[in-house]
């Protein structure tokens, strides 16, 4: 393989599990500060939303997305699991971000360094866990905020700094990712150790694989992760991809076709669920960058369905201004 065949520059988006479409609406809007980029419905179960966040566009590398499943059981985190999503935020914000998530009533943990940054911890409504991190990754223009978001820009999440994969034994998921997928070792720090895209400019290309053999394994339900994706240039390059995992005897998804981006799916030696996706189309596929996340977006093949499925989704109150 060479870096021109194909490459992953790092992260595209991490879909986890809310069990209320609103609250958490609120908190990743209205707290976090993301912009809504896109309100659409889990296209493999459509009566359901699926909510995307991310920077202005809605860049690869900053996308947050929720399956919305109404009363969902909370799950249990735990291996193997993408356990922390992190977000990148620039050098010196996190006092900002401390002061800011007690002020909206959110309980956060002391900040720790890790690897020579500061780090934040804190949980989403459904007990997701998330963290801030104060980053030497962030990369402009990629990770630009949403200027008209409630967060000042100097401040503001800049897109994914990492996530957090726990696993009973690290070895098999660490030779995927520096054999195949072409991330780097970066170093180690007690049971956590810590891989970069090798072939991105830093901006969302970090994953941590926590060794945690003694741990309770983790279960499906609200305030868990469904899945990573990792970012790819095009459908050529994702093509080649496919091949290639394929070819070192991972069972992976053929291409589907999720309107905003087309991806493969493939599970990890530890069981994790990886997702390959393409940068392209984007989110302006379908409606004006100034109107992205305003109104119900529906893929062509569910069109016709547009009646029901508006009745089977909750009325959401969507954000409209700075808060």
């Amino acid at each position: 393989m060479t870096s021109n065949e194909k490459t992953i520059p790092g992260l595209h988006h991490v879909t986890a599990i809310t069990a209320d479409a609103q609250k958490n609406i609120d908190f990743y809007c209205g707290v976090l500060g993301l912009r809504l980029v896109k309100l659409t419905v889990n296209f493999d179960d459509p009566g359901s939303y699926h909510l995307y966040y991310g920077n202005e566009l809605g860049r690869p590398g900053t996308i947050m997305t929720f399956f919305a499943w109404p009363g969902a059981y909370r799950g249990r985190i735990g291996p193997p699991q993408v356990t922390v999503t992190a977000f990148a935020v620039p050098m010196g914000a996190i006092d900002y971000w401390s002061k800011r998530l007690k002020e909206k009533g959110v309980e956060v943990q002391a900040v720790v360094e890790r690897f020579g940054e500061r780090v934040l911890g804190f949980t989403d409504p459904d007990g997701m866990r998330l963290e801030i991190v104060s980053s030497v990754e962030v990369v402009e223009p990629k990770g630009q905020p949403w200027a008209a978001g409630p967060i000042p820009v100097e401040q503001a999440i800049r897109g994914f700094h990492s996530v957090t994969v726990s696993e009973e034994g690290y070895e098999n998921t660490a030779k995927l990712l520096a054999e195949v997928m072409d991330f780097k070792f970066i170093g180690s720090e007690q049971n956590r150790f810590r891989y970069r895209a090798g072939t991105g400019d830093g901006f969302a290309s970090t994953v941590d694989l926590l060794c945690v053999p003694d741990a309770h394994h983790g279960g499906m339900g609200a305030g868990v992760v469904h899945h990573v994706a990792f970012r790819t240039k095009d459908d050529a390059q994702q093509k080649a991809w496919h091949k290639e995992i394929a070819g070192k005897g991972f069972n992976i998804s053929p291409v589907m076709d999720r309107a905003y981006f087309h991806s493969i799916y493939y599970r990890e030696p530890g069981g994790v669920l990886f997702e390959i996706a393409t940068s392209n189309p984007g989110f302006a596929v379908d409606e004006p960058v100034e109107k992205l996340g305003t109104k119900l977006m529906l893929p062509p093949w569910l069109e016709r369905d547009r009646a029901a499925i508006e009745r089977a989704v909750p009325p959401v109150r969507l954000p409209t201004s700075r808060a």
